[in-house]
């Protein structure tokens, strides 16, 4: 039979703990990055008219950028410190706690390069497609566009797909780590 625990403030208190704080930190950012990776974005292209959708994403992808690297800077730090073993083994990513330490250190490479490189030339790129939409008369899509649109639409769809491509990355490596989580636990030193 299992053992009934009563709560009380002293067991309520001991809810605020380092491994609490790390779970709340993972599942927060697991949260927030499935909603805008699959949810957001996707009802707010299917509902906005294209400028505002822009806008949207121009205000709203740098706040998730930053929680994303600060939480899993702060998560890979935590690890690191009560896995000590990340460091003595740190250039053999078969070793668990260091694939682990890998996973977050992806998330945080990804969602910086977006954050700092990626992002702000996709937004730059789109800011001039926008331009050249009024002076052209045209939406970017059109037949007809100018082959200075053409190049334009080039260099957002790549910059757009390599920007996906390392949010996926980091998702995944979130979703590694989750699954590492529930199975062995937050275990540690």
């Amino acid at each position: 039979m299992a053992k009934v625990e009563v709560l009380t403030v002293s067991s309520l208190l001991g809810l605020f703990s380092a491994q609490g704080a790390y779970a709340l930190a993972y599942s927060w950012l697991f949260g927030m990055s499935l909603w805008i990776t699959f949810f957001g974005g996707v009802i707010a292209y299917k509902t906005l008219p294209r400028h505002m959708f822009s806008a949207l994403q121009h205000k709203t992808f740098p706040i998730y950028f930053v929680l994303s690297m600060g939480l899993s800077s702060g998560m890979l730090g935590f690890w690191t410190w009560t896995h000590p073993d990340v460091l003595t083994h740190v250039y053999r990513p078969y070793v668990a706690d260091v694939a682990q330490a890998y996973a977050l250190a992806a998330v945080v490479l990804a969602q910086a390069s977006n954050y700092f490189v990626v992002g702000p030339l996709t937004s730059k790129v789109m800011f001039e497609r926008q331009k050249l939409e009024k002076e052209e008369g045209k939406v970017y899509n059109e037949p007809g566009v100018s082959s200075e649109m053409k190049a334009l639409n080039k260099k957002f769809g790549g910059l757009h797909g390599i920007s996906s491509l390392a949010n996926m990355g980091a998702v995944l490596a979130l979703g590694f780590h989750g699954l590492w989580l529930a199975n062995v636990g937050l275990r540690g030193y």
